[in-house]
């Protein structure tokens, strides 16, 4: 399975900072470790590319480093040339995954990082600098587009689901008034951004939730993706923060609930025969290993499924040309 990375990047922040930097390399390491994974060094992602998303005047701010002092603490990193590097490769790691998903024939790819929900058009936030999954959400409807007149036709449907407890804020403003993107979140209700930004399905839970309450309300959400929407690509931001060990998440789930709500929106992509890319979004353990533990078992899931396409893969001698890649699968379940 294809993994994209973006580790040789290291931000120089401050003692005491509570971003784990760290976390993004021992991640990549453990995955290096198992011959199932292939590792891959992310391209960054150009100009053209962001400014699918993103304002060309904070694009250059960031490039440059003149960001106003007061959105670049909104950011929570000091500037830095390493900075607006690794900010362009943690989006082009998603882009990466979603072209190796979608068009590559490979079903299941992911990023190490990315995830980084609570950029805007034209500004950074909450440690996030550019929206990976929003770029690369735009960027697989220009290429699809590019495919066939019939693919120009009919846009890219792209579901976004996001299970970092955190709103993704910014990628629902991206995208509120557009019907070929739909963002769904499950986020702690008091939890940052205090102030959120209406997505296409949102669920709000209680400081506490534990592995039922949560589960429930992700098969109900699941449920509302079917009934409103088809999507042709899904982009899957899989927060370790739900955790019960994570310092800013508020919520109970366990390492069991964790697999668990990774195995159902595996299952329900593949039950539909949607490819999926996927990023990590958020995670801030006491204790680090725990995050990456926990990190590890959502990749092992993904393992899993990617197989599954792969075998798909091995079985077809014809490749389908409407489904905008190599690969043939069997009917999806609408």
């Amino acid at each position: 399975m294809r993994v994209f990375y973006a580790t040789q990047f290291v931000l120089n922040l401050p003692p005491g900072h509570r971003f784990p930097m760290q976390k993004y390399a021992l991640l990549r390491d453990a995955l290096a470790a198992e011959p199932a994974y292939r590792l891959c060094q992310a391209e960054p992602a150009s100009d053209g590319e962001l400014a699918l998303v993103h304002t060309p005047a904070y694009i250059e701010a960031i490039s440059h480093g003149t960001l106003p002092p007061a959105l670049q603490r909104e950011i929570g990193f000091p500037w830095s040339p390493a900075m607006a590097e690794r900010a362009r490769r943690s989006v082009g790691a998603t882009v990466q995954a979603a072209r190796a998903a979608l068009f590559e024939g490979e079903g299941v790819a992911a990023n190490v990082a990315g995830g980084t929900h609570h950029a805007y058009a034209h500004k950074g936030g909450g440690f996030c600098v550019f929206n990976d999954a929003a770029v690369a959400a735009r960027l697989m409807q220009a290429e699809w587009a590019r495919r066939s007149a019939r693919h120009r036709a009919r846009p890219l449907q792209v579901a976004i689901v996001d299970l970092d407890v955190h709103q993704g804020n910014g990628t629902a403003a991206i995208f509120r008034d557009d019907a070929s993107v739909f963002t769904l979140s499950l986020h702690g209700a008091r939890n940052f951004p205090f102030r959120k930004e209406p997505s296409d399905c949102d669920v709000e839970l209680p400081d506490g939730c534990g592995d039922a309450e949560y589960l429930q309300a992700l098969e109900w959400a699941l449920g509302e993706l079917e009934r409103r929407f088809a999507p042709d690509l899904l982009i899957y931001l899989a927060g370790a923060d739900p955790h019960e060990g994570d310092r800013l998440g508020r919520l109970k789930l366990t390492d069991d609930g964790m697999e668990a709500r990774d195995r159902r929106v595996f299952e329900w992509a593949w039950q539909h025969r949607v490819p999926l890319a996927m990023a990590m979004a958020g995670g801030y353990g006491r204790d680090i290993a725990t995050t990456v533990r926990v990190q590890r078992t959502t990749f092992a899931v993904a393992l899993q499924y990617w197989r599954r396409w792969c075998a798909v893969a091995e079985s077809v001698s014809e490749p389908v040309g409407d489904a905008g890649g190599p690969m043939a699968a069997p009917p999806a379940v609408r």
